[in-house]
């Protein structure tokens, strides 16, 4: 409706303005047309040969009469009229007028040897008059012709432009609310029935919400134009370095390596991409923009990994304490059961036996990974794996040569639990069917050098196999899965370390990594 209103009175004042500035012009340019044709007329009578000699002979009236009534004839004026230098006429439309005096005073300036245009009242009435002089070959002056258009025929002229104007003004008018109608309707429907107001509001629901999320966005157009950067990621460049405002230029330009080109290209998204800018790690997703199925631009999101490292670091925590509790509550309900139905038996030699051996062996098992373990979140999540492969029904050995201290980084802990969890977790699988369910994970630490060997009695991994088991997706367990291996090959990428293989159907795998180490003190 708004869109319409405003149209529409665009519309309407435009043409309202042209209405009358061109009625004007139209009005004046009939006018001045009618001056000029009462002129052309008198000017063909005054230099006619049959009145000039006429009027200096003074007495072919006849003549005058005729040929004066024959012009206004095919002139279409109201009259002709010739006069002596006495201002007597010798033709007229009324014949009973011939010899009788002009009448409208405004004959004198003619009598005396000038051209004008008057508007003045005579015997037919007000009349829009040209008078001219009438000369003889030597230059005398033998009177004045008076050449009249009614006025009212006049009038009607200008009337009739102007209800021309009118006309096409109203056209004009009725066709701009209907094209503003439909334009109207074309611009709803392209903005999914949303009015301006609605739109505006969303608008500033948009700009709120991208300008609160902490992740850093950028959007280009389908000419990886930037057109859109939130403060997010406004704070990232700058963090990085770069602090030119990035709006208006080509995104390859700003970034080189942001890939979004591809993105345009291909039309394929590419998430939890790494891209390493100035120093800093970015994780970035990008994701094409499709309208119609025709791509229209893209859609880049940032985030510091550093960020989601320590929210990782938390949530693996969490997790990690959460199935240690669940796997420790889930054996210590088995070992209830034991000791109850020893207790109903009145076995109690053998339960104080057995519970005695469940003591020792837990306080064996902890203690030897806290011994040789010196970093408490690796320690806890090996303890946690512990319950974990019991529960599952295999037999986890965790064993060090030396004792492995704490790293000098935090993020460090982090990046071995994703290379154990991955690593044990695959082990844990390869074993389930296996009648020898057995897996040793050994540490050994020295030259700055953290070597870290997982063995198991699986089935083997196949030698094409381990060309793709590294790959992003790459998984023989079905679909969703192949991300285990993908994000040890990250972890070693990030840290510098490299990892072997060695495996055979049916005789089981063995991964060894090797990772530089920093630790925070020697080794006591």
């Amino acid at each position: 409706m708004t869109i319409t209103l405003l149209v529409c009175g665009v519309v309407a004042l435009s043409l309202l303005v042209t209405d009358i500035l061109t009625s004007r012009t139209i009005a004046a340019n009939i006018e001045k047309s009618q001056e000029e044709k009462a002129t052309n007329v008198a000017r063909m009578v005054a230099h006619s040969q049959l009145v000039i000699e006429a009027l200096g002979k003074q007495d072919e009236e006849r003549s005058i009469q005729d040929f004066a009534e024959e012009t206004r004839r095919f002139t279409h004026v109201q009259f002709v009229v010739v006069m002596d230098m006495n201002g007597i006429r010798k033709s007229h439309p009324d014949p009973a007028k011939i010899g009788k005096r002009f009448v409208g005073g405004d004959e004198g300036i003619a009598l005396k040897g000038k051209e004008h245009i008057s508007i003045s009242k005579g015997t037919l009435g007000t009349s829009l008059r040209s008078l001219t002089p009438i000369f003889d070959h030597t230059g005398k002056q033998l009177g004045a012709v008076a050449v009249g258009i009614s006025l009212n025929d006049v009038q009607k002229a200008v009337s009739q432009g102007r209800n021309n104007i009118y006309t096409g003004t109203l056209l004009g008018i009725v066709a701009g609310i209907l094209g503003a109608v439909l334009l109207a309707r074309y611009i709803k429907r392209i903005l999914f029935g949303l009015e301006p107001s609605a739109i505006a509001k969303l608008l500033q629901e948009r700009d709120a919400i991208l300008q609160s999320v902490r992740e850093g966005i950028v959007a280009v157009d389908q000419e990886s134009r930037i057109t859109l950067v939130n403060k997010a990621a406004l704070r990232l460049f700058h963090k990085a370095g770069l602090a030119q405002e990035p709006r208006g230029m080509k995104m390859e330009e700003y970034l080189s390596n942001s890939r979004l080109g591809w993105v345009l290209k291909t039309g394929q998204t590419d998430p939890d991409h790494e891209m390493v800018l100035n120093g800093i790690t970015l994780v970035v997703n990008r994701v094409p923009v499709f309208l119609n199925d025709k791509i229209v631009g893209a859609v880049s999101t940032f985030r510091d990994k550093t960020e989601i490292q320590q929210l990782a670091e938390q949530l693996t925590g969490v997790r990690l304490y959460a199935e240690a509790l669940r796997a420790q509550s889930h054996e210590f309900m088995n070992k209830l059961h034991v000791i109850l139905g020893m207790s109903h038996m009145g076995l109690y030699d053998q339960l104080t036996n057995y519970i005695s051996e469940l003591v020792n062996h837990r306080n064996n098992e902890i203690g030897a990974i806290s011994r040789n373990i010196k970093d408490p979140v690796l320690a806890g999540f090996l303890i946690g794996k512990l319950s974990y492969a019991r529960e599952a029904a295999a037999e986890l050995h965790i064993s060090s040569e030396r004792e492995v201290p704490e790293p000098l980084h935090s993020y460090m802990s982090h990046e071995l639990i994703t290379i154990l969890g991955n690593l044990i977790d695959n082990a844990l699988e390869a074993v389930s069917n296996c009648p020898r369910r057995q897996i040793e994970v050994h540490f050994d630490y020295g030259d700055d050098i953290l070597t870290i060997e997982v063995k198991d009695t699986g089935v083997g991994i196949e030698k094409e196999t381990q060309n793709h088991m590294f790959e992003r997706g790459f998984s023989t367990k079905g679909e969703d899965r192949g991300l285990g291996l993908f994000l040890i090959s990250q972890s070693l990428d990030r840290l510098g370390g490299e990892i072997e293989i060695s495996s055979k159907p049916s005789q089981g795998t063995r991964f060894v990594v090797y990772i530089p180490y920093d630790c925070k003190g020697d080794i006591e």
